[in-house]
């Protein structure tokens, strides 16, 4: 105790220095103003701007069994921001004016999740954690990086990893239950928006996956969220996001992310880092628009690594966590009167989240040790050399012993003794409605997204157009054959191998699904089937344009039945190579993976393929047994030459003549029966069912889980080392 006491009075005589010099700051000039054990009293900055802004302040009343909820001023450290300096955006015409929201109190007691392999010395990402969130309030979890911020987010959203394990109770309006569909959102840290879609589309889009009933009824919705979320002058903008595509700022594609969950009126909001990559403006006006938000009713619970003194002020209760350990909870300001109890003050120039984790952060210690030498005009740099693992100690044995500990464990006590209103689900949209949705909004997309769709097209053409012209003119004569095997081998394989331009549109899909299924907004059936009805119309262009400009240019039998096979067949054969180029993207989830995977897939199948060596003639084992026959390019390029050659004859010399299979014979193996062409194209469509069966099953398996073969390998590798 001697060592933590010495160590206390040398970091606070340096945090006094390094704020300003020690004749010009006295003690009492902290951001804190609280007289000896009045723990109660609200804490106000001196130094802070007046702001006006409302709150909910949450009561539980003795001997009732229910929360109330009343509007109460908070401290002036609140609000030039809704005085005028920061106005909202206007209503659109006909829009719904936010309406108040009824909230639930949330509690986690004793919460313990351990994560094998997260750690280095420790499984256990967040220990015995205690705390609680009440309608109308922001409640903050704050902590330095790998401190088990998002973890103990997630562990009370339900949402942990399916390797994690979690220990202790959650209560909703007192009673332990999963939060039901409807009732809660939750915000990723990093979320995949649609940026060739406007605000106002993406987010009734949304609406239309995740609310039952009419879409008239859902405008209001949207417009609602669109208002809560003061994005009414973006409505209309593209989210953009690529390179030929600016569209949103960082805070106002964080804010349409939000707005995604509030289109169901969520009555509990989780959100993993509201503030990430966001600079002091952006942060600023998003908390107070959450601020706002939380004014309604709703109960909002967030993480953050630190933050402005004015963000700061907007918090109502904070849970400081560092290492898995709950270093406090509690009100926001009494989390100062905290740290100077422990003997660490914030000094009056620093902001007060930059106090914390300069206390808590034991990167600090490293940058301490590496600038030990460093002069500045403040002084010693290395003078601030309090010692992290006995801060982080100090503290937590200060809160432990603390009267804002009991008050936790009393108002536990309290929000758990009787069970509140049960919370319901609020019904999803049928399978049905979803897939038409997820149809047509893929048939948007693709009629916008130029680079990864219509530039398809034009090198499917251009790809076509010098096939044809290399291989044009040969004739309907003997010698031909051999040459015009070649062309029809060049065209099934380097269009298939064009293909691979694919992969960063399906990866796009992939994660959009990905991010929606998390929030049960979709499922691998109904992205599957709105991903094939989509595609089918794109693909049925290529193959049309496609067949039609190579059939001429090559010259082949000028009958209108045998067209219109040659289309049929090169579109089963693009679907085939879709499913397939769609389960490589769901099984490694990365762009240079897939890419990689199916070059080197295509050309094995190019050699199986039964052109450069006649199939009966490939090696048994591997090449014959099972390349030869899981290779689609063998079974689309054996039905276009039969549908070309069977049923035609030659002639040798003057006398005799030799049908199209013999003259085959030597080139290609074809089938002589007339139905063989048909039986090829059924074997197409069974194999496009079975690589869309994969991707359902990996879909389901991987992408659901968050869990990709790249990252299993790593994960194995790490495990044995």
């Amino acid at each position: 105790m001697e060592e933590i006491q010495s160590q206390s009075d040398n970091y606070r005589s340096s945090s006094s220095s390094a704020s300003s010099p020690a004749s010009r700051v006295p003690s009492s000039n902290f951001f804190y103003l609280r007289k000896p054990g009045s723990l109660r009293q609200p804490i106000s900055f001196e130094d802070s701007p007046e702001w006006e802004d409302t709150d909910v302040d949450i009561r539980v009343e003795e001997g009732g069994d229910s929360i109330n909820a009343a509007t109460t001023p908070v401290s002036p450290s609140l609000s030039k921001l809704n005085s005028g300096s920061l106005p909202s955006p206007p209503l659109p015409e006909g829009a719904a004016v936010a309406r108040k929201t009824a909230g639930a109190s949330v509690v986690w007691k004793d919460l313990t999740v351990t994560i094998k392999g997260k750690r280095k010395y420790s499984d256990k990402v967040v220990k015995s954690s205690n705390g609680y969130a009440l309608p109308g309030t922001m409640t903050v979890i704050m902590g330095p990086a790998k401190s088990g911020k998002s973890t103990l987010l997630r562990a009370i959203a339900g949402r942990l990893h399916p390797l994690a394990k979690m220990y202790g109770e959650v209560f909703v309006n007192g009673a332990k239950m999963h939060m039901p569909y409807g009732s809660y959102g939750v915000v990723d840290r990093e979320t995949t928006l649609i940026g060739s879609l406007t605000v106002r589309e993406y987010l009734y889009y949304s609406a239309l996956l995740q609310l039952p009933g009419f879409f008239c009824q859902k405008k209001s919705v949207v417009e609602e969220a669109i208002h809560t979320m003061s994005l009414g002058d973006y409505a209309n903008k593209l989210i953009g996001g690529h390179c030929y595509m600016k569209g949103l700022s960082s805070g106002e594609r964080r804010r349409v992310s939000i707005a995604q969950e509030l289109v169901m009126r969520p009555r509990i909001l989780f959100i993993d880092e509201p503030l990430y990559h966001l600079d002091s403006v952006s942060a600023l006006l998003m908390m107070v628009t959450l601020k706002k938000l939380a004014s309604t009713g709703c109960t909002l619970i967030f993480t953050i690594c630190q933050s402005s003194t004015e963000v700061f002020g907007l918090f109502d209760r904070i849970c400081l966590l560092s290492n898995g350990n709950t270093l406090f909870f509690g009100e926001t300001l009494a989390c100062l009167q905290h740290f100077s109890n422990a003997g660490f003050p914030c000094p009056i120039m620093q902001s007060p989240s930059d106090h914390f984790l300069r206390a808590i952060n034991t990167d600090f210690d490293r940058i301490i040790a590496m600038c030990k030498n460093w002069q500045d005009d403040n002084g010693d740099f290395s003078s601030v050399n309090m010692d992290t693992a006995v801060a982080i100690r100090t503290l937590e044995a200060t809160f432990k012993s603390s009267a804002d500990a009991d008050a936790v464990e009393n108002m536990i006590l309290r929000l758990t003794e009787k069970e509140g209103p049960v919370l319901k689900s609020k019904g999803k949209a049928s399978n049905a409605t979803r897939i038409a949705v997820l149809t047509w909004r893929s048939l948007l997309i693709m009629s916008r997204e130029w680079k990864y769709y219509w530039l398809r097209l034009i090198l499917y053409m251009l790809l076509t157009l010098c096939i044809g012209t290399v291989f044009s003119g040969l004739g309907h004569s003997l010698s031909s054959v051999v040459t015009r095997v070649a062309a029809i081998f060049v065209f099934v394989s380097f269009t298939s191998l064009l293909s691979i331009a694919g992969v960063p549109a399906l990866m796009k899909e992939i994660k959009i699904y990905a991010s929606e299924e998390s929030n049960q907004h979709s499922g691998a059936l109904v992205f599957l089937f709105g991903q094939l009805l989509s595609s089918i119309p794109f693909l049925f262009l290529i193959s049309i344009s496609s067949s039609l400009v190579f059939y001429f240019l090559i010259g082949l039998r000028d009958e209108f039945s045998l067209l219109m096979y040659f289309v049929l067949n090169f579109f089963m054969c693009l679907l085939v190579n879709e499913g397939l180029t769609l389960a490589v993207a769901s099984l490694w989830q990365n762009i240079f993976w897939s890419v990689l995977t199916l070059v080197n897939i295509h050309v094995v199948m190019m050699l199986a393929a039964g052109y450069f060596r006649i199939r009966n003639e490939l090696p048994g084992p591997v090449w014959t047994y099972p390349l030869s026959y899981i290779a689609f390019h063998t079974y689309s390029i054996q039905g276009l030459l039969e549908n070309e050659y069977l049923g035609t004859n030659f002639a040798v010399g003057q006398v005799r003549t030799i049908s199209g299979f013999q003259a085959l014979h030597s080139a290609y193996n074809i089938s002589p029966s007339s139905n063989s062409k048909w039986e090829n194209l059924l074997v197409l469509f069974l194999m496009a069912v079975g690589y869309r069966i994969l991707v359902f099953v990996l879909l389901h398996f991987r992408v659901r889980k968050n869990v990709s073969l790249r990252r299993l390998c790593q994960c194995n590798r790490n495990s044995t080392t």
